[in-house]
């Protein structure tokens, strides 16, 4: 059997990395694949602009629906701001309580919340009292989550 070169060797502990890196987070709905990330004082600055595009935002997990599961909210750490990533009640997207205090990446539509979208008006509510800083901004927006990959750490 011939010995390794130091490319093979490479290569092998780049496969153990990933593997080691893939069982550390948790993936939740479709792809992250927005190249850039968000920052949350952005969206509070000019919400308009963003309204209809995919944006993804990367931080810390301050607060997780704790009936269903259906949203969580976000800051970025360059703030206190937070922005709410909303799940579908079809139950393909549910957040753990455990998420709270972890970070990641998440990515989604952002929208502006009508004024017959009950479910996203309770979402805010729940989200005020998680969360009073960001009352103001999450009863008019949210962001209709597609995809998140959260650090199990």
């Amino acid at each position: 059997m011939r010995p390794m070169g130091k490319l093979g060797s490479l290569m092998i502990a780049f496969v153990m990395l990933s593997s080691v890196a893939l069982a550390q987070s948790l993936k939740f709905g479709g792809p992250v694949n927005v190249a850039t990330p968000m920052r949350v004082s952005e969206l509070y600055a000019s919400p308009d602009k963003y309204v209809g595009k995919t944006i993804r935002v990367d931080g810390l997990v301050t607060a997780v629906c704790e009936d269903m599961g259906c949203w969580l909210a976000v800051k970025d750490g360059q703030t206190d701001q937070t922005v709410r990533f909303q799940a579908e009640h079809d139950g393909k997207i549910v957040f753990p309580l455990t998420l709270k205090g972890k970070g990641g990446s998440f990515q989604g539509e952002f929208i502006k919340i009508g004024a017959n979208d009950h479910e996203a008006k309770e979402a805010a509510g729940e989200h005020a009292h998680a969360d009073p800083k960001g009352a103001a901004f999450g009863s008019r927006y949210q962001i209709k989550i597609t995809g998140a990959v959260v650090s199990d750490k």
